[in-house]
């Protein structure tokens, strides 16, 4: 029986979520965060989701994923269309969950390789 670790070597993976403090592997975060599947977690502006602006979503196309996973907090709120409308015009993928939802879901895809991003609002 061939066997294959859980975690794909080099992708982060986000280890705890408690209120506003987040951990990617052992480093912990309290503001809002990109985290791409691999390289380094990049600060990110929106403080709040009533701040998210459609420039927010810049930093994301530079990053070139397949999907962004929007982290809109301790609960769901769906952003308008507006503010990421730049995704979907670069064949990019989008969706909104809360910050727990997100983080499993980022998980899940980075382990499989995919080209995943969460962009999480840590308030």
């Amino acid at each position: 029986m061939k066997m294959q670790p859980d975690r794909l070597e080099g992708a982060n993976l986000i280890s705890r979520l408690e209120g506003s403090r987040l951990w990617v592997h052992q480093t912990a975060f309290e503001a809002s965060v990109l985290v791409p599947h691999r390289g380094s977690v990049v600060p990110w502006r929106p403080q709040s989701f009533d701040a998210l602006t459609a420039e927010d979503f810049e930093p994301a196309l530079e990053l070139k994923p397949e999907l962004v996973i929007l982290g809109t907090g301790s609960r769901l709120r769906f952003p308008a269309p507006r503010l990421w409308a730049s995704l979907i015009g670069a064949g990019i993928g989008f969706e909104a969950m809360d910050n727990g939802a997100a983080c499993r879901t980022f998980n899940v895809l980075a382990s499989e390789g995919r080209s995943v991003l969460a962009a999480l609002i840590l308030a």
